[in-house]
């Protein structure tokens, strides 16, 4: 189902919805870290609201149109950190939809910003209970308002955006991947991904990232004691990282002066964790997910930030 959800919604898209996927894949030849050990990005920032998120938003909202749940006149209801409301955003204003986005506390200011400009109604919510809480006052809110929750988190469109699409074009893209680094995130892209290449080769490895998010806004410090997205199936991970958001600051900026690419902070995270891994083979060609651009991030200066500021870094999700 999740794979006929990303074809209708391919077939179906036309104008801005058409440059959805199809984003580059570039080597990073100056941050190799040894002979023989190839590191690529790729550049989510390309689709058109700016992050990796527009694939399943596009994918998720063609499926519920498709299976009857989104009809004109509904409300899309989703509950979200940022990049996947802004998707949703955009494609809601394409095919007309009204979007409500619950959003917690503790998210880059420029998210809410951005959301209120496409004309998406942003309902704030604590931070406390982090997405777990999110999650269940957008699934409240979608049944008070007749909306459509679109969840994110246990559609399985998701996944089968990434299934179809991001990790058929890696395939075409590179004629071999060793190990493949990405945001832990919902799971989509890990799973999707992940199933996608280990067709292709059973000897790839699969690394998930995820950030140390402060008590403030998540509550809970890892998946083993906060919200496991029902996507996500820790079996298929090879290995799981924890980033901080100096490290991850930090590794951004480090693309910027290295490699003159302006990438965002989760780029910075999946990349930091990239150059562990390498560290540890003689050969590899390892692929990189580079979620969004740094664009949005600008107001708040993160790269600017004290090395000491690094509890309150932590309480902003950055991702």
């Amino acid at each position: 189902m999740a794979r006929v959800a990303y074809h209708e919604a391919m077939q179906h898209a036309s104008g801005l919805l058409s440059l959805i996927g199809g984003t580059p894949l570039i080597e990073l030849q100056h941050l190799a870290p040894k002979p023989g050990v190839r590191v690529f990005a790729k550049l989510e920032g390309q689709n058109p609201s700016g992050s990796v998120k527009d694939r399943i938003a596009l994918a998720m909202v063609d499926a519920a149109e498709r299976d009857g749940r989104l009809a004109p006149g509904r409300c899309i209801v989703e509950a979200s950190t940022g990049n996947t409301a802004i998707a949703l955003a955009m494609v809601a204003r394409q095919r007309g939809y009204p979007l409500k986005a619950v959003v917690p506390e503790g998210v880059v200011p420029t998210i809410k910003d951005m959301l209120r400009l496409y004309g998406a109604d942003v309902v704030d919510c604590p931070s406390e209970g982090g997405m777990r809480h999110a999650i269940e006052i957008a699934r409240d809110l979608a049944v008070r308002e007749d909306g459509v929750a679109i969840s994110q988190f246990t559609n399985a469109a998701n996944v089968g955006a990434h299934y179809e699409g991001t990790g058929a074009e890696l395939l075409r893209q590179i004629e071999r991947i060793d190990i493949f680094v990405a945001g832990i995130g919902t799971g989509g892209t890990l799973m999707g991904v992940g199933r996608r290449l280990r067709e292709f080769s059973q000897n790839v490895r699969i690394i998930g990232v995820e950030p140390r998010l402060g008590e403030r806004l998540q509550g809970l410090r890892s998946l083993e004691d906060g919200y496991v997205p029902p996507l996500l199936d820790l079996s298929m991970l090879d290995g799981r990282f924890i980033v901080e958001s100096t490290d991850a600051i930090a590794c951004a900026r480090r693309i910027v002066e290295e490699e003159g690419l302006f990438a965002g902070v989760s780029s910075g995270a999946a990349l930091a964790v990239a150059l562990r891994v390498a560290e540890r083979v003689d050969e590899a060609n390892i692929v990189v997910m580079f979620a969004d651009g740094g664009w949005k991030y600008l107001p708040s200066r993160p790269w600017n930030a004290p090395a000491d500021a690094r509890e309150r870094l932590d309480e902003v999700h950055w991702w």
